[in-house]
């Protein structure tokens, strides 16, 4: 969640906090890299504006073995394009469990990537920034749920659909990367970033 602390009647749960699990083979990097893009081209930045230092937290721990245990933790934010009193953001923390080097070879060639356990938990929340600015004048104040259920509820339940349907395809696009089971009604189109995940079930 943002740095700052925001009151709970400031803010909306657009959608249930979920977490995404792998375990097997795959490079750790190219998963990293691949999730900054996708949160790039989906405009989510810096919670400050200005910066770009979205890890706010990240360790490790090295077991007697060589494994590594990994936490990192991402907050992310943006305003929709048509409503600058809302903001959104976006959590997402990451554990990595017995991470170690592996080999593989795909197409004949011989790849260094890693074996290990992963899951990313993904929570967010809606800030209606309107509200702080109606807290602070006495006047408004008093107005402040009229004018949210007469001026501004249509657009909030818009928004409120447009993130969870963004948060369901971020969890899509996770599972998709690692090849695991989803459940759709529709064919999808093959990602545009490549997956380097090899789940021992499945066979190139």
């Amino acid at each position: 969640m943002p740095g700052k602390k925001i009151p709970g009647d400031r803010t909306i749960k657009p959608f249930p906090a979920y977490s995404v699990k792998f375990k097997d083979v795959f490079d750790f990097k190219e998963f990293y890299t691949a999730l900054k893009e996708w949160m790039l081209e989906y405009g989510w930045g810096d919670v400050e504006e200005g910066k770009d230092h979205w890890e706010t937290y990240y360790a490790e721990r090295v077991a007697v073995d060589g494994s590594k245990e990994i936490w990192a933790r991402w907050r992310l934010a943006r305003n929709p394009s048509d409503a600058k009193f809302l903001k959104y953001y976006l959590d997402l923390d990451y554990h990595c469990l017995g991470l170690g080097p592996a080999e593989i070879v795909v197409e004949g060639r011989k790849m260094k990537v890693n074996k290990g356990e992963v899951e990313v938990s993904v929570n967010g929340v809606i800030e209606e920034i309107y509200k702080e600015k109606f807290d602070e004048n006495p006047i408004l104040k008093e107005v402040k749920l009229l004018f949210a259920k007469r001026i501004y509820n249509k657009i909030i339940e818009q928004r409120k659909k447009e993130f969870y349907h963004e948060a369901y395809e971020l969890q899509n696009y996770m599972k998709q990367w690692f090849k695991l089971k989803r459940y759709l009604p529709y064919e999808e189109n093959k990602s545009f970033f490549p997956s380097y995940s090899w789940p021992s079930h499945l066979k190139e």
